[in-house]
């Protein structure tokens, strides 16, 4: 079969492979090929059994895979054939030197550059789609035209805007696109090829263009706006507990006004992921680095708050259960970052895990699609830890389980038949206030909400 064009994308991971896998659903016209270092996740994609969890996602995988998707770890042919190049490699938060715990950490970007720029024979059309600090894109034509070499390169940038979880939706769905661009005659024209892919299936007024450096910030701003919303109903949570107050009745009384929207409104013990907290500590160094003192501390007050947050659940667990927890058996129902995925990065489950492990806790997790990042994660931590899929038959012979994951499974489970089985008294500590925390009670639990009255059986 003969292709308009060839399409690739460096990176084969939770934005690379469901981006492309709908790029190649709605365009048959155009041959997609995803690429990376690890033979090892490149073999699951060509499996039955593919490296992330996706609702949707397997479907379309195997609808298209050898129609016109391909996943290979041939990455210099694939440059080499790519007319359209989308940069989708990890960019993780520094551990080490200047930036050590804010700044992005751009050493696999900067080596896919190169490869690109030593591997092209031909025009190339480079298009930015992970998380990349503003500026970046400036840094990739250097890179790209630093040689002798008559190869021409367009950057552009296309930030993911997805939601974990309901990725394909959002794909298939999506506010907005967003493409950056040089406001060159090149650039230009690079742009409207762009345009030209996603307007087979998204209208076009839902395609926004802009200069590159708006659409490189653009992505850290929605994130930080996202998360600062998450973290500020979680600051009045711990009020709410102290004063008698229910942070749901709150959330739905400010949710109700226009202005502000009912979203991104339901209190827990914090946020996870790739994204948030990456992007807002990006977004801090980048203001420190500008001299704009006062924004940095604005924006890592949001962290701080964050990480408040997941410790005060762990504290609200010790003061419950008389003060100690050593010896005790508790459970976590849920390790992912959120429910409908596998992710694990930055997931509260794992700061909490570990606090509890510090408190001598006999440890036992259960998620539907996480255990094995979990382990991964858990790795070397020093304890007692189980991994049982099965929620009752990790909950069986526990102190307590807390509610990490707002998995559905979760709310529609037998607890007369949990509670029968596990050590009293018995607590549920409900992180995601996900639970019917009347009817808890009424079978025995004593119940700890998030941003709520304590129900319990004793003073």
């Amino acid at each position: 079969m003969t292709f308009r064009k060839n399409i690739l994308c460096i990176g084969a991971g939770y934005v690379g492979g469901p981006t492309m896998a709908m790029i190649a659903y709605k365009c048959p016209q155009y041959k997609v090929t995803v690429v990376d270092i690890d033979a090892e996740r490149i073999k699951q994609w060509n499996s039955d059994d593919l490296p992330i969890y996706e609702p949707g996602l397997d479907e379309i995988v195997k609808k298209i895979r050898g129609r016109n998707l391909f996943f290979s770890d041939d990455i210099e042919k694939a440059i080499r054939e790519a007319e359209i190049i989308f940069v989708s490699v990890n960019t993780p938060v520094k551990n080490y030197g200047v930036g050590l715990g804010m700044a992005a950490d751009l050493q696999y970007w900067e080596k896919t550059a190169r490869q690109i720029r030593d591997v092209s024979d031909s025009h190339k059309i480079i298009v930015e789609k992970s998380t990349f600090p503003v500026k970046t894109a400036q840094a990739m034509e250097r890179i790209l035209t630093s040689n002798s070499s008559h190869v021409q390169f367009d950057i552009l940038s296309n930030p993911e805007f997805l939601a974990e979880g309901t990725a394909i939706k959002d794909l298939e769905y999506p506010d907005r696109v967003l493409i950056g661009s040089r406001m060159t005659e090149s650039g230009l024209k690079a742009r409207d090829e762009l345009v030209e892919i996603y307007a087979n299936w998204v209208p076009m007024e839902r395609i926004v263009t802009s200069n590159i450096w708006s659409s490189e910030l653009s992505k850290l701003v929605s994130n930080a706006f996202l998360a600062q919303r998450i973290t500020s109903i979680n600051s009045f949570t711990a009020f709410c507990e102290k004063s008698g107050a229910d942070i749901t009745e709150v959330a739905r009384a400010v949710g109700m006004d226009s202005r502000l929207g009912p979203k991104f409104l339901n209190a827990s013990i914090g946020f996870g992921g790739s994204c948030f907290k990456k992007d807002i500590l990006n977004l801090v160094y980048l203001c420190r680095y500008y001299g704009l003192v006062e924004i940095a501390d604005y924006w890592e007050s949001v962290v701080r708050i964050n990480d408040y947050q997941m410790r005060r659940f762990v504290l609200t667990m010790l003061g419950a259960m008389f003060n100690t927890l050593a010896g005790k058996r508790l459970c976590l129902f849920g390790f992912a970052f959120k429910a409908n995925t596998g992710d694990t990065r930055e997931s509260p489950a794992i700061y909490i895990s570990r606090r509890l492990i510090e408190e001598k806790v006999e440890l036992v997790i259960t998620d539907p699609k996480a255990l094995a990042n979990a382990m991964n994660d858990l790795k070397g931590l020093e304890g007692k830890i189980s991994y049982i899929e099965d929620p009752y038959e990790a909950s069986a012979n526990c102190d307590a389980i807390a509610v990490v994951t707002e998995w559905e499974l979760y709310s529609n489970l037998d607890f007369k038949k949990i509670y029968k089985n596990m050590v009293k008294p018995a607590f549920i500590f409900d992180g995601r206030n996900i639970l019917d925390h009347e009817k808890l009670f009424e079978i025995g639990f004593n119940v700890f909400p998030i941003g709520k009255p304590a129900l319990t059986h004793f003073e």
